[in-house]
């Protein structure tokens, strides 16, 4: 497996009479600005914004679409509020997942940019020429596509807009420096070790879903696991207990987050305790069976934090599973640390939490 490490959507500055940014974001729209945004209503991406875009990133944020942040990362919404208790203030223009967004109320928020995620732009599909119509520019970008290619282009799309493009373009050769440098590490290994992946966020009487072919299945697939999943479920969802059992996975990744209303799933992410966490797991590798798994027998049992990929960190959520997968090929590599490091060089908060772990 090779990936390519230039971008084939290229986010291109014009000069012009008028000092114009022109854009192509990732939906390959042209954009333009005719200065770097100020105003910004935005809807998705809400660290990979403040790595970006840097100091004063948040003083520009006029609106949000809040509940992803929020309600999907509550620990992360919190651990950013109290550095910034203005965010609480912004104005909420509603969620695409759940059918509340309002182009109205985000208008109302006078952006002279507005940022999507590639599925909040499809989502909205024609009345997003609403902000066309009100003469407001809308830069789609697009990290859920987890491919090399987009991280990169989104990232420097994103630095254009907001006129940090050297911010921008150190950020895409680090990340560009961390794959090769994974990818080479796979190269040196042999293994192919057989993986199972479940969203642990029912507790272990429920089966929640596993992944294949994106998410945590394409993380898989480019560390050259061999996901049990493919085959069995399109996308997502869950794989039945005799499957798993009859696969006899050789390391299982169980993916955990800030889900306060879910009182046995593995906490995991901002503000998660670790001990807490093992003891989730263990329930879940008590499951009826699992003791004779050779991921279990052998020690290969792993939390993972869900809101570790399809962002600019997650590159160190892709290096704890290579050492995971490829022990010996990453036997140097601590992506603890290297997740540290980026929010001490990136994002103006600490990462305080548990975010991946080797199960005891």
């Amino acid at each position: 497996m090779k990936l390519v490490l230039t971008s084939c959507l290229t986010a291109l500055v014009g000069t012009t009479a008028m000092a114009q940014i022109t854009i192509t974001d990732l939906r390959d729209r042209t954009v333009t600005l005719e200065a770097p945004a100020e105003r910004v209503m935005l809807g998705f991406y809400y660290e990979d914004y403040l790595a970006v875009a840097g100091d004063g990133a948040v003083d520009k944020i006029v609106g949000l679409s809040r509940g992803p942040w929020a309600e999907w990362r509550p620990r992360q919404w919190e651990a950013y509020t109290q550095t910034f208790p203005q965010l609480n203030d912004l104005r909420d223009v509603g969620d695409t997942e759940s059918s509340t967004f309002s182009i109205e109320s985000a208008i109302a928020t006078d952006p002279d940019l507005v940022i999507l995620a590639g599925w909040q732009y499809d989502a909205l599909g024609e009345t997003a020429g609403q902000f066309d119509t009100a003469g407001i520019p809308v830069l789609v970008l697009d990290y859920n596509a987890q491919t090399l290619e987009a991280h990169l282009a989104s990232t420097r799309a994103l630095g254009l807009a907001m006129g940090t493009s050297d911010r921008a373009n150190a950020l895409a050769t680090l990340y560009a420096e961390k794959t090769a440098d994974t990818e080479a590490r796979l190269a040196r290994s042999d293994a192919r070790p057989k993986v199972y992946v479940e969203l642990a966020q029912k507790g272990p009487d429920e089966i929640g879903n596993s992944y294949a072919g994106g998410m945590w299945g394409g993380i898989i697939d480019r560390l050259q696991g061999q996901n049990i999943a493919n085959g069995q479920i399109e996308n997502w969802g869950p794989l039945s207990p005799e499957y798993v059992l009859a696969e006899a996975p050789e390391v299982i990744l169980l993916s955990g987050s800030e889900w306060l209303n879910r009182p046995a799933a593995v906490p995991l992410g901002f503000g998660a305790d670790k001990g807490l966490a093992q003891q989730r797991i263990d329930a879940y590798k008590a499951r009826a069976g699992w003791s004779d798994l050779p991921a279990v027998q052998n020690g290969k049992v792993y939390g993972i934090y869900h809101g570790g990929t399809r962002t600019l960190s997650d590159f160190a959520y892709f290096r704890f599973l290579g050492k995971a997968l490829h022990p010996e090929a990453f036997a140097d590599v601590d992506p603890e640390a290297e997740l540290a490091q980026f929010y001490a060089d990136w994002l103006p908060i600490e990462p305080v939490g548990t975010f991946v772990m080797h199960a005891e």
